[in-house]
């Protein structure tokens, strides 16, 4: 399948990490969220009601990645697919990249991450 819906960027302030700090002090995160989903009929019918609502899938990603703690963010990335594939039955596959950019890594680098890849 080759249709897809892509989240690239997203940034949610939340309180992940196994640092004690990281959970009282909380930082910036970043998602990449691509959905795998047949798109021809709303292609077709020019209609919302075919597709999956972008808006409403970010509603999601943050409810769920904001209302826990996670140690890793390898847990935090699960919750997010599961939950996108939960909500939305026309998404067949969801990967989402999960960017540490302030991870308390004593280096110069962009982010570190995890991508993972859920299908139904």
């Amino acid at each position: 399948m080759t249709d897809k819906i892509i989240i690239k960027g997203l940034r949610l302030f939340a309180y992940h990490g196994v640092n004690p700090e990281e959970k009282e002090q909380g930082q910036e995160f970043e998602l990449d969220i691509t959905l795998f989903a047949d798109l021809s009929a709303a292609c077709e019918s020019d209609d919302v009601e075919n597709t999956v609502s972008y808006a409403k899938v970010v509603k999601t990603v943050r409810r769920v990645f904001l209302q826990k703690k996670h140690d890793l963010i390898e847990s935090a990335a699960e919750a997010v697919a599961q939950a996108v594939l939960s909500e939305y039955a026309l998404v067949q596959s969801v990967c989402v990249r999960l960017k540490k950019p302030h991870a308390p890594v004593s280096a110069d680098f962009d982010y570190m991450a995890v991508e993972i890849t859920r299908s139904r």
